[in-house]
């Protein structure tokens, strides 16, 4: 694997407005992409309903799958999101705000190709903070046993997508497409378009579900005869006088961008639908007879594994670099003193982040009562421990530190996820929730030792000078 290559997020330097119909509901719809602050991600806001009720762009909303995948958040929707969500990962895009005056985005042309088009149009910009990524180190997979579909990811260099796609019909056999770099989307990818069978086709006219008004985003591939009736309701649908099919098995509504359109939609769709992961991926997809429901169940899964991964994701520290500040420099800015001073070296400092360390050692004094024969260090302790790291950092901020006493106000979310036992090396990360202001400090803190997580908390407290 090559070394991570930190890049800055990117989000668009004005709004864009379009308007079109939906593609299931035929409801004329606008559809105004707006920039979003760092860490926002994709973000979906009905602007059509009260209190304009926002639904993020993550897999653990999705309820259906059915045709597109379908979002849900406190009995709000979002309807086939895929398209947009793929131009937006196909300009690498991180942060955008995305207004719908109805449940489903424009269907366009049927693919993302006007998207695209539009954002660019907005001119993107580069913001401050740096992109997170996530770095595929082993394969994970997704099979759908019903369905023979399987995606799985293994380590690349670079976000690629491989689809194969078989629809066990003539006129459509196996197909593949492939992007070896996101930059090419635009080129390769954007502009395939949806398709269906004739054979849906004919359920969707029969239940009235098709009211996009005409059918000129959708390549339709004909696996079986058509019958006068449907050939009468075709033309309706398609506002046409008359209908015919191509010599390649396609109606004579559209003419193919590319042999190949079919299996470049269904990365196109891959891609949207792993947009829901929330994070970037530098990996490789190979997604064998992907669909809305395999993408967005490997999307789920993805989206666990990288969360569980965040959490535990333990700091590496040389200790046997001299430290930053030793315990004789803490007792100069801590009031702390044993037994109740618990920190002995800072290993590292920024304005918003502080390392500390506690060798634990069987001679602390709170070990003689808890337990006697089963020494377990209090949890309490180990939050009055982050606690001081985190003194470190909000009275460096003043000229004389050594005036200044810091108190709680809060701790909140406090976890306790495994014993610190006598021998452990305690390593304290904490990291400003908020920039320090009239001496409040509200910090998000973590404890590891032996390679793991062992105790989380948010805490805030105050500096305030010593009388």
């Amino acid at each position: 694997m090559s070394d991570v290559v930190m890049s800055k997020q990117r989000t668009i330097e004005k709004e864009v407005i379009l308007t079109g119909v939906g593609l299931h509901t035929g409801k004329e719809v606008t559809l105004t992409f707006k920039p979003a602050p760092e860490n926002h991600g994709y973000a979906f806001c009905r602007i059509d309903l009260e209190g304009n009720p926002i639904i993020e762009a993550d897999a653990n909303y999705v309820v259906n799958t059915q045709r597109g995948t379908n979002l849900e958040k406190n009995g709000v929707s979002i309807q086939t999101s895929e398209h947009v969500l793929a131009a937006c990962v196909g300009l690498e895009i991180d942060n955008l705000l995305i207004e719908l005056n109805a449940s489903e985005p424009p269907i366009m042309d049927g693919s993302s190709k006007f998207f695209i088009e539009a954002l660019e149009s907005a001119g993107i910009v580069e913001q401050e903070a740096e992109r997170e990524e996530y770095i595929v180190k082993d394969v994970i997979s997704y099979v759908d046993e019903e369905s023979g579909s399987e995606i799985i990811v293994m380590p690349s260099d670079e976000y690629q997508v491989t689809t194969m796609v078989d629809f066990g019909t003539k006129v459509l056999g196996t197909q593949n497409a492939s992007l070896k770099h996101l930059s090419d989307f635009k080129k390769e990818i954007a502009d395939a378009r949806t398709f269906s069978f004739l054979h849906e086709l004919e359920m969707l006219l029969e239940h009235g579900l098709i009211k996009g008004g005409d059918l000129n985003n959708a390549i339709v591939y004909v696996d079986k005869e058509l019958s006068p009736s449907t050939m009468e309701k075709l033309k309706v649908a398609f506002g046409k006088e008359s209908i015919a099919i191509k010599p390649n098995g396609i109606l004579d509504n559209l003419t193919l961008h590319y042999p190949n359109e079919a299996a470049r939609h269904k990365l196109l769709d891959v891609i949207g639908d792993l947009a829901l992961i929330g994070t970037r991926i530098r990996g490789k997809i190979i997604a064998n007879k992907p669909g809305h429901f395999v993408n967005t169940q490997f999307a789920k899964k993805l989206s666990k594994i990288i969360k569980i991964e965040k959490r535990n994701k333990v700091p590496q520290f040389d200790l046997n670099k001299p430290p930053l500040m030793d315990i004789n420099k803490i007792m100069e800015m801590l009031p702390h003193r044993s037994p109740f001073l618990l920190i002995d070296r800072i290993l590292e400092m920024s304005d918003s982040h502080v390392v500390g360390l506690k060798n634990v050692t069987m001679n602390e004094p709170f070990f003689e009562g808890h337990f006697p024969g089963a020494p377990v260090m209090p949890g309490v302790l180990q939050v009055e421990a982050m606690a001081q790291t985190g003194g470190i950092l909000a009275l460096s901020t003043v000229p004389d530190p050594e005036n200044y006493l810091t108190y709680f106000m809060k701790i909140d979310k406090v976890k306790f996820k495994q014993q610190v036992l006598p021998g452990d090396t305690l390593i304290f990360k904490l990291e400003l929730i908020t920039p320090i202001r009239r001496g409040i400090c509200h910090m998000q803190a973590f404890a590891y030792a032996n390679g793991k997580l062992v105790t989380e908390a948010e805490l805030m407290a105050q500096i305030v000078k010593s009388k």
